[in-house]
């Protein structure tokens, strides 16, 4: 299994990228890591270079950068080769904390689309506070913030697959994120895709879901568009942020009394912070490229690196990417008549 992680993409890299790495290294006896980057910045960092190749590169794309851009004049930048490295057959997904808007664009024209589908997706993982698993899916959040009823028909199968092959839920209740759980709620675009749901039964179809259900176990697969799916991510992360930093700062302005009771309730608040840092899970995935291509965040450490290649060792061994192609091979003819469905209503 080989991996290509672009060693310069995020705001602690490349130090702890390659911290991660070797963490990862020697939890997972089957991987091997190809770290992209200038060898000078990248080689020193390495304590031990068991199954860790460094490819070095002259350029680096950074996070302000215009992403399309960047991509066609930066050839040798440590992003675009990494996603080089899995188009022509020489790694098995690509790992980056980089520019979202580079990784995307790399991750759709170098990696490529899966044949039948229209848009890929951009895919998180979330907890689930309460209900029947610990965790669910939310796609897309942020590839793309204009959307069509068949692209996001289409996002509830690979939502599907993702949740069967990575979260190992074996019918995976899909939901669709909308102002009101009536089947009649929503705007146009919502209705059509309510509907071009209902009618398929290949799916644990559950109709529509409320935002602020999200984290109560209110569907394992979360189905919306770029723009919604984004805004309700960035303000679910926000709240439980502030939150947690309203308690903090409630206790440490308040007297002998707030701190012994925080003392003692230090194991529960210790189990929500758990619960609640979504960090554990990975990062974000390319889905419907035909690899496994994986945004960490900017700002991740060693350990959330970690965890992402774990994200990463789970999608490759489980075929997740070829789950998904074989499905959609098998009902390509399906797919265009409701695309065609779609269309005409």
């Amino acid at each position: 299994m080989k991996i290509a992680v672009d060693a310069m993409g995020g705001d602690y890299a490349p130090t702890e990228v390659v911290k991660g790495v070797e963490m990862a290294r020697d939890r997972y006896s089957d991987m091997h890591f190809q770290l992209y980057g200038p060898k000078d910045q990248v080689e020193p960092l390495i304590a031990n270079n068991e199954r860790i190749t460094v490819i070095h590169t002259e350029q680096v794309i950074e996070m302000g950068e215009e992403p399309v851009r960047a991509v066609k004049k930066k050839k040798d930048s440590s992003m675009v080769k990494a996603a080089e490295a899995v188009k022509n057959g020489d790694a098995d997904a690509f790992l980056s904390g980089g520019n979202t808007g580079a990784l995307l664009t790399a991750g759709l024209f170098i990696v490529g689309r899966i044949k039948g589908i229209e848009r890929p997706a951009l895919t998180t993982t979330l907890p689930m506070v309460e209900g029947p698993n610990s965790k669910f899916v939310m796609l897309d959040v942020g590839a793309n913030a204009d959307s069509r009823p068949f692209h996001l028909y289409q996002y509830a199968f690979m939502g599907n697959y993702y949740a069967k092959a990575v979260l190992g839920i074996k019918n995976p209740r899909v939901g669709l994120l909308n102002n009101g759980t009536e089947a009649d709620k929503g705007d146009k675009l919502h209705r059509a895709v309510h509907d071009l749901l209902a009618a398929n039964h290949d799916l644990n179809f559950i109709g529509n879901v409320e935002s602020r259900e999200l984290l109560n176990g209110a569907a394992d697969v979360v189905v919306t568009d770029g723009f919604t799916g984004n805004a309700a991510l960035k303000s679910t992360e926000g709240t439980a942020l502030t939150m947690l930093n309203l308690i903090k700062s409630s206790i440490m302005n308040g007297g002998l009394t707030d701190k012994l009771g925080a003392y003692l309730l230090k194991n529960t608040f210790k189990e929500i912070n758990t619960k609640l840092d979504y960090s554990k899970y990975g990062g974000a995935v390319l889905i419907g490229v035909k690899a496994p291509v994986v945004k960490m965040h900017g700002s991740s450490k060693a350990t959330t690196v970690r965890n992402t290649l774990g994200q990463i060792h789970t999608m490759v061994e489980s075929n997740t990417v070829g789950q998904i192609v074989d499905y959609f091979n098998a009902h390509a003819d399906a797919m265009k008549a409701i695309k065609q469905e779609a269309k005409n209503n």
